[in-house]
C-alpha cells in the first residue's frame, strides 16, 4: 500500500494555458480517493501526473513520503485502468491478464496461479479463453481490472472506468469496485464526472473546478457542509435547492423571507446560528436546502428532534420515482424540488403544504458564492 501527497501542484501547458492551480491533497495508505468534477476541470490531468504520464510544472507528488516527480511510470509501481479498457484484441482474456507478468518474466507456474486468483476474485474464470471482441462492456472492464490486479501494485489508478457502460451495469460495477477495494486494501485514485460514483465509492473526495480543488473531505462532510455554491450544486441528486432571500430579525433569532406564491412567509433559521448570522441581517443571501429537507407530513412523521417550518406552495410539476415523488414548486421566484411520500398524492397546479427542515440549511454569499453558515 501507499500514502499519496500532492503538494502545491501546478500544471501549465507549453502554450501557457494553466490546467492545475495549486492542488493540495493528502490520503493515507489504503484510502479510496475520488477526483470529481466537470469536463476540463483538470482531474484526468492530475491522475496522469500521478501515473507519470504528464510532467509536473511546479510542486511535488509523493508516494509513501518519496517524491516521484522524475520517476518513469514503470518505476512508480502503479496500475492504471482506462476508460477504453485498453485490451489487446488478438489476445485471450488469460493472455491479457498475464501480459504484464510475461514482460516482467514471472515464471509460468506463478503466472497461472495469479491468473486463477484474479479471475476467481472477479468471477471471470469462464471467460479466460475468450477474446475481448467476444465480451460485453462489463466483462471487458473486469478483465482490465484483472490485468491491473495481476501486477499487485502499491496503488491503483482508475480513469472514468464506468463511463462507457449502461446505467444498470454502472451500478453493478460500482459495487464490484467497492468490494475489490475492501478485499485488496490498496490505495485507489479514481477519476469520475459522476457525483453518485463519488459519493458511493470514495473515502475522500476532491471536488475540482477550473484546476482548483474546491473542497476536499469525506463524502458526507461534503454533502452536508459544502464550502461554496459550486460544490453544493454539483454534489447531490437532485442537487441542492438555492433560494435567494434577505435575512431579517425574527424574535430572538434570525429569519429569511420566502415568497411561496401562495402567501408571504418568514422561514425561521436555527437559533444556534443566530449569533453567527446577526452581522448579515439586512443582506441578500442564498439559502441552500437539500430536497429531502423539504417534504410532506407523512415523510416527516418519524420526527427530527426540532421544529419543522410549514409552508404552502403551488405545485408546478411532479416526478414519481417509486419510493418517493419529486415535487417542483416556486419559492422566491426559484423552482425548488422536494421529496414527498407517494401517498401524499401531489397534483400539478394545486396547493400543497410542505415542511421545511432548516436544521441542515446552509447559507451562501451571492457575490463570493462562499458559505457563510
Amino acid at each position: 500500500m501507499a500514502s499519496l501527497s500532492i503538494r502545491d501542484v501546478y500544471k501549465t501547458y507549453p502554450n501557457g494555458v494553466p490546467v492545475l492551480k495549486g492542488v493540495n491533497i493528502d490520503i493515507e495508505d489504503g484510502q479510496f480517493l475520488i477526483l470529481v468534477g466537470g469536463s476540463g476541470c483538470g482531474k484526468s490531468t492530475l491522475l496522469n501526473m500521478i501515473a507519470g504520464l504528464e510532467t509536473v510544472t511546479k510542486g511535488e507528488i509523493c508516494m509513501d513520503g518519496k517524491v516521484v516527480n522524475n520517476l518513469s511510470p514503470k518505476d512508480r509501481d502503479i496500475a492504471m485502468v482506462f476508460q477504453s479498457y485498453a485490451l489487446y484484441p488478438s489476445m485471450t482474456v488469460r493472455e491479457n491478464i498475464s501480459f504484464g507478468l510475461n514482460i516482467r518474466k514471472v515464471p509460468k507456474a506463478e503466472q497461472a496461479q495469479i491468473v486463477d486468483r484474479v479471475s476467481s476474485m472477479l468471477q471471470i474464470q469462464h471467460l479466460l479463453d475468450r477474446k475481448p471482441g467476444q465480451l460485453s462492456g462489463g466483462q471487458r472492464q473486469r478483465v482490465a481490472m484483472g490485468r491491473a490486479l495481476a501486477r499487485d501494485p502499491i496503488m491503483f489508478l482508475f480513469d472514468e472506468p464506468l463511463s462507457n457502460l449502461d446505467a444498470k451495469l454502472r451500478i453493478e460495477m460500482r459495487s464490484e469496485i467497492k468490494l475489490l477495494h475492501q478485499r485488496v486494501g490498496k490505495t485507489i485514485v479514481y477519476v469520475t464526472h459522476d457525483q453518485i460514483e463519488a459519493m458511493t465509492l470514495g473515502d475522500r473526495i476532491a471536488v475540482m473546478k477550473d484546476g482548483i480543488v474546491q473542497q476536499f473531505g469525506a463524502p458526507q462532510e461534503i454533502y452536508d457542509s459544502p464550502s461554496n455554491l459550486f460544490v453544493a450544486g454539483f454534489i447531490g441528486a437532485p442537487p441542492m435547492n438555492f433560494i435567494n432571500g434577505k435575512l431579517v430579525e425574527q424574535g430572538s433569532g434570525v429569519g429569511i423571507e420566502l415568497d411561496t406564491g401562495v402567501a408571504r412567509n418568514v422561514l425561521k433559521l436555527p437559533l444556534f446560528e443566530a449569533n453567527k448570522l446577526r452581522s448579515h441581517i439586512g443582506q441578500e443571501v442564498v439559502l441552500g436546502l437539500r430536497p429531502e429537507r423539504i417534504t410532506d407530513a407523512r415523510s416527516a412523521h418519524d420526527g427530527h428532534g426540532h421544529e419543522l417550518q410549514r409552508h404552502t406552495v403551488k405545485v408546478d410539476v411532479i416526478e414519481p420515482t417509486g419510493p418517493d415523488t419529486l415535487v417542483f414548486a416556486q419559492v422566491n421566484g426559484k423552482r425548488v424540488v422536494s421529496r414527498v411520500h407517494p401517498g401524499a398524492n401531489p397534483q400539478p397546479l394545486n396547493s400543497m403544504e410542505l415542511l421545511f427542515d432548516v436544521s441542515k440549511a446552509v447559507l451562501f454569499d451571492p457575490k463570493t458564492e462562499a458559505r457563510i453558515a
